[in-house]
């Protein structure tokens, strides 16, 4: 705009266009298209020392610009499904199995990933952010502390039936390293529980000396919540060593 008030100024003296473009640096046809709207608004015309101010030479090119084409409106196109999208991100399903289960429940075509994607960053943004969503980092020594909990994963192949069937994913990290050992399982009894623990145990090479489960039927029977609380164990997860065939040696360190 301070540019165009010097246009101005330089045409109201009378200077010629080509010495107003070399003045300004600026192009014959950048020139010429300014000073064509400025003298359409009548403001090339008038006192050298009573220059139209900044806004309204603003106002005057603004006017000319035809106008903005609206932005339409993007609606999801999995929107129709957005209630039981909600539903599944409340549960903490990410967007690939979102998009596994809506694919078989609802026929979702194969290129609509980035759809879920979206939407369900929609849905996140309008639950805002939840108590699961804070971290509070465990500080941990070596080989002191696994924890281990099943999370679903929708809808897997199962390659001894034959069949589509609901599954899990068995988790164990390791408190100080952060290391991680899954597996995805089609049952959540205590014998696949115990089973896991033993393949997490012989991938890590060590067993830690505190496994830390969350509340699931497979290990806790009783949850306590509170210091005094009253807790139970499965029995065969809380015996000692047993059904679990893996221990440490007498005399080795502790897993990573």
């Amino acid at each position: 705009m301070d540019r165009l008030q010097e246009l101005v100024r330089l045409h109201r003296l009378g200077t010629p266009a080509r010495q107003v473009v070399r003045v300004l640096s600026m192009g014959v046809d950048v020139e010429r298209s300014y000073r064509r709207v400025l003298e359409a608004a009548g403001l090339l015309r008038g006192d050298v020392q009573e220059l139209p101010e900044l806004e309204v030479l603003k106002a005057a090119v603004l006017a000319t610009r035809p106008a903005s084409p609206p932005v339409p409106q993007q609606t999801s196109s999995l929107e129709a499904h957005r209630a039981q999208v909600e539903a599944w991100v409340s549960k903490g399903l990410q967007p690939q199995a979102i998009f596994t289960r809506l694919q078989m429940e609802a026929g979702v075509p194969a290129g609509s990933l980035s759809a879920v994607k979206r939407l369900v960053g929609s849905v996140r943004r309008a639950q805002g952010v939840s108590e699961e969503d804070v971290a509070i980092p465990v500080e941990t020594a070596p080989g002191e502390v696994a924890q281990v909990d099943f999370g679903e994963v929708g809808r897997l192949y199962d390659a001894d039936t034959g069949t589509l069937r609901r599954a899990w994913v068995f988790v164990m990290v390791l408190g100080y390293s952060r290391h991680l050992f899954a597996t995805p399982v089609f049952d959540q009894r205590v014998e696949t529980w115990l089973r896991c623990h033993e393949a997490a145990f012989a991938y890590f090479g060590g067993v830690p000396r505190c496994v830390v489960p969350d509340n699931l039927k497979a290990a806790v029977v009783r949850a306590a919540f509170g210091v005094d609380g009253e807790r139970a164990l499965q029995r065969s997860y809380r015996a000692p060593g047993a059904p679990l065939r893996l221990h440490r040696r007498p005399g080795s360190t502790p897993g990573p």
